[in-house]
Formats: structure tokens, sequence, C-alpha cells
């Protein structure tokens, strides 16, 4: 009788174990809606609220994607994933703090189809997207804004300061109405310690921004082409210290405080870019016109 009842009692551990390995184990693919719950699976059915409600039941290297128009809360990237709200209108509002936050070592992370809101003055966010860590983050159709806190360090529409080799590669990307001091930037591109960034950006619009539009040093590679600096209250694009290398073409720099200023480093030219109309000084690139091959 022992036996018999030590197997009945084995047997339904097992079979409570299958049933529940399915619900506990991460999806390739989650989901997000305006409507979902963070305590559901984020399944298409059963979406959940929140991409920080919906990052840890998505596998390492999976997606998430936004089934309607929403706001969809600030997170941490702690692995790499994909978010992609194309076509839904997907949206963070960030006040008094940062949208997304990246610093965990090899992640890659992907950020489609969203906008990006600091919030109104006086409660406004520290930083759109905060790269710290990690090994690579692109950003495609992002609208960033608002980002406007005087706190050290913040205010930046995009801040990528690894402290190990990095890219980043915007395409379609807007930055506007950022900034809290004069060192702010739309972009700051700032590697720490042994840090290396390797960056693209590619069709992006800097508008408006207090400080820079681009703000490059340390140990940086970055291409800018197809792209608009403008109205930035300091400089359009600056290199302030260490040796970064910064390469642009077929891009409009205009009424910006400064358009161009090579504190460290250089900022090359292709000589296809429009260097024009900055109230202050246009600045000037760096040596000769590189070659187009």
């Amino acid at each position: 009788m022992k036996l018999r009842n030590m197997l009945a009692v084995s047997g339904a551990c097992i079979a409570f174990g299958l049933m529940a390995s399915p619900a506990s184990a991460q999806a390739s693919r989650t989901w997000v809606s305006g409507v979902g719950d963070d305590l559901n699976p984020c399944s298409r059915t059963a979406p959940c609220k929140t991409f920080a409600g919906a990052i840890n039941k998505t596998a390492p290297g999976g997606e998430i994607n936004c089934l309607d128009p929403g706001g969809f809360g600030a997170f941490t990237a702690n692995r790499s994933i994909t978010i992609d709200c194309t076509g839904t209108l997907g949206g963070i509002l960030a006040s008094s703090t940062t949208g997304v936050l990246v610093n965990t070592a090899a992640v890659r992370v992907v950020l489609r189809g969203i906008t990006i809101n600091g919030g109104p003055p006086g409660i406004t966010g520290l930083h759109g997207v905060r790269f710290l860590q990690g090994e690579a983050l692109y950003m495609e159709d992002v609208i960033i804004q608002n980002f406007n806190s005087a706190s050290a360090g913040a205010g930046n529409g995009i801040t990528f300061a690894p402290s190990t080799a990095a890219e980043l590669q915007l395409n379609n990307v807007t930055v506007v109405d950022n900034g809290g001091s004069a060192t702010s930037a739309g972009v700051l591109i700032a590697p720490t310690g042994a840090g290396t960034v390797a960056a693209t950006l590619d069709d992006v619009r800097l508008v408006n921004n207090t400080g820079s539009g681009v703000l490059v040093s340390g140990a940086s590679t970055v291409m800018i082409t197809n792209s608009r600096i403008s109205q930035n209250t300091g400089f359009g694009i600056r290199t302030s210290a260490g040796a970064p290398t910064v390469r642009v073409g077929t891009t409009r720099i205009t009424g910006n405080g400064t358009g161009v200023s090579v504190a460290a480093g250089t900022i090359e030219s292709y000589c296809t870019n429009q260097l024009n109309g900055n109230p202050g000084s246009d600045g000037a690139f760096f040596g000769a016109c590189l070659q187009q091959k």
C-alpha cells in the first residue's frame, strides 16, 4: 500500500512538472499591448503591459513586438533583445529616469519603430538611451525627445559610453529638444577606460539640442552620412577629448552655435556636405577632402 501511494504521488509530481514547464519557459517572441497585463505569459493572445514585464519572459536573442499603440514604459535591456513596434506607435515615457538602459556584457540590442519621450519640464528624463556595457546597439525608425535633465552627465538623447569595444548603428533616427547644459548632446559618444566605439549615423536628424548635436571623445571612429544637424545651441559636431575620428558626408550642418569644432582628434569631410549658416561660426573640417572610393 505504501509503495502504491508513493508511486501515485511521484506520478502526480511528474505530471505537474510537465504541465508547469511550458508556462515558465522563455519564448523567442513575446508581445505587449496597451490593454495587456504583466501577469500574462506575453503571448500574442495574452500580451504583457510593459517592456519591463515582457523582457524577462523573452529568451536571450528574442524579440518583443507591439500589438497595438501604447506607452510601454522604461526598461533595462539585461539580455540581447529586439524591441520592434513598427507600425503600431509604441512609446516609452521616461519622466525623471532613463528610457532604455543597456549595461550587461556582450548583449546586442535592437530598437525599432518606437518613440522615447523624457516628459514635460520639471519632471524631465535623464537619458533617452544609455549604453554603458554591451556589444552593440542598433536603432532604426526611432524618435528621442525631451530629455532635459541638468544633472551632471545627463540630459542626452543617446549616451553611448561603453567600457569595452562596442558598436553603435543609427538609421532614420530623430533626436530633438534634448539637453540640460552646455555639455549635453543629442548623441554623446564617450567610451570610458579601455572602451572603443565604432559608430555609423545614417539618415539621422539632430535638431534643437542644448549643447551639441553630436559630441565625440575617446577612442571612437564615427561615420555620419545623409543627415541633418541643425539648431543645436552649442555645436553641430564636436570632438572634445582623446583621439576620436569623425568622417562626414552628404550632411547639412546649419543653424548651430558653431557648426564644426575640433578640440581633439579629427572631423573629416568627403566635401559633399553643406556647412554654412551657423551664427557663431561655421568652423572647419580637418585636413583635405577625403577620397570617395
